[in-house]
């Protein structure tokens, strides 16, 4: 069954009550980088399970682990990637043992998502994040460029080491596209930006945990059939991202949930027809009026607007499948 969640940091903050408030206890949750003790990695089991213990003592089920540990030499094939991927195995057994599901991962080198514009004017007087390949900064990054058939050989070569981990764990991996989904940025290849790449993913090695974020801002981007190509991915989907944009992959700007290219009505049929059974959760806000930009993209007010929108959707789509 699809359910709604929400980022939760696992920092206490104003988030934390918003969502609860709107009806939400479905947390996806970070990794504990800022509370380990002398001697703990990243995915030992103690730092995991007392993160996961400050979210249930709040309230909250965690449903899904998005944030990695340290990955850059295991993307570009360096020294040490062995030693990166290992402390990876341990964090999805350990995960396995905590019965958290979904481990949402990405294989962007050097830079994660890549924003132009923090503050782009939006409806009202919002902002929104956007942008523009043309104002991409030289400096983006420092490290040489890398081709994507390189991206490619190192991307199954951690499969191949973590993909068995994950079968024995009961782990779900869930590759989030490029944001943007474009390539080259910076002299960096990406990889996970079209739609036969991500089916050349899923096929890379064959695995019932080798699955998908569906995060439909960058889908969106790649195709002119969204719910087709959810459709197209069934069960491979494992994790939501619900948002929306308006542009094309080298210029593009957020957009509020109800404001994009995208019939988000038509996409939310798409997951009931796929029996699609996992969490959903806003992504990409506005910023609005008495709000903080700090954090832009993840404000705190413009999620109640989000988590109401989809919850419509939603209950509109679902209640449909009931009365047929």
């Amino acid at each position: 069954m699809l359910e709604i969640a929400e980022f939760i940091s696992p920092k206490p903050s104003p988030v934390w009550k918003l969502a609860q408030q709107a009806g939400v206890n479905l947390a996806v949750g970070g990794l504990p980088f800022d509370t380990l003790q002398a001697g703990e990695k990243i995915g030992d089991y103690e730092p995991l399970s007392r993160m996961k213990e400050v979210y249930e003592n709040a309230g909250f089920k965690l449903a899904v682990i998005e944030a990695r540990p340290p990955l850059n030499k295991a993307k570009r094939g360096l020294p040490g990637r062995d030693e990166e991927i290992a402390v990876t195995c341990n964090m999805i057994e350990n995960m396995g043992r905590l019965g958290i599901p979904v481990w949402c991962y990405e294989w962007m080198a050097d830079f994660n998502w890549v924003r132009t514009n923090l503050a782009t004017p939006s409806r009202g007087g919002s902002v929104v994040t956007s942008f523009d390949l043309n104002d991409v900064p030289d400096d983006l990054t420092s490290e040489p460029p890398i081709s994507e058939e390189a991206l490619w050989e190192d991307l199954e070569y951690f499969l191949k080491i973590v993909l068995p981990v994950a079968e024995k764990a009961g782990v779900k991996l869930s590759m989030h596209p490029d944001d943007p989904p474009l390539s080259p940025i910076a002299g960096v290849g990406r990889i996970m930006r079209s739609v036969e790449n991500f089916e050349r993913l899923v096929g890379l090695v064959p695995s019932p945990m080798n699955t998908i974020t569906m995060c439909q801002g960058n889908f969106t981007l790649m195709t002119d059939d969204l719910p087709g190509v959810i459709r197209k991915f069934g069960e491979k989907i494992s994790f939501i991202h619900f948002r929306d944009v308006r542009g094309v992959p080298a210029k593009f700007e957020e957009s509020w949930h109800d404001a994009g290219k995208t019939d988000m009505l038509a996409c939310m049929k798409a997951y009931r027809d796929i029996n699609f059974d996992g969490v959903l959760r806003p992504d990409h806000v506005p910023t609005v009026e008495g709000d903080s930009n700090d954090n832009a993209g993840y404000s705190a007010f413009g999620r109640l607007y989000a988590i109401g929108y989809i919850r419509g959707l939603q209950q509109a789509v679902y209640e449909e499948q009931v009365q047929k």
